[in-house]
């Protein structure tokens, strides 16, 4: 696909990605690019209560966005090709897993601004433990 401004081509899409995945940081696709959609956010979601097959996954999520198969096909690669996710064949199914690391990575980013919020939630739960005393 191809697009035209000031008389000069751009390629919209790089070779082998997807325009799900087009965000690039350092040579890989940045953990923020792939949580920031609903989309793969959910599918992780489903994937953090166990193992699911890419037809549980797919029936969820097109139920819950109304998006193809093919779509939620994509977002599932995109998990896989940036670590959040693994598949291993079963048969004629696929099973797909959360694969911890990038997620520890994240954790470990969000460490530096985790004091912004745990002094209010120690708080939050002082003001808690106080009214269940009274």
């Amino acid at each position: 696909m191809r697009a035209r401004r000031a008389g000069v081509r751009h390629r919209l899409t790089s070779p082998g990605l997807t325009y799900i995945s087009r965000k690039r940081y350092e040579g890989r696709v940045h953990a923020f690019d792939v949580l920031g959609d609903p989309v793969r956010r959910r599918l992780l979601e489903l994937l953090a209560t166990g193992e699911r097959t890419s037809g549980e996954l797919t029936a969820a999520v097109r139920a819950e966005f109304g998006i193809s198969q093919p779509a939620v096909s994509q977002h599932l690669r995109v998990l896989r090709e940036s670590g959040f996710a693994s598949v291993r064949p079963e048969g004629t199914r696929r099973i797909y897993a959360v694969e911890p690391g990038p997620l520890r990575e994240v954790d470990a980013w969000l460490d530096g601004f985790r004091h912004f919020w745990t002094q209010r939630l120690d708080a939050l739960a002082t003001e808690i433990a106080r009214g269940k005393r009274t």
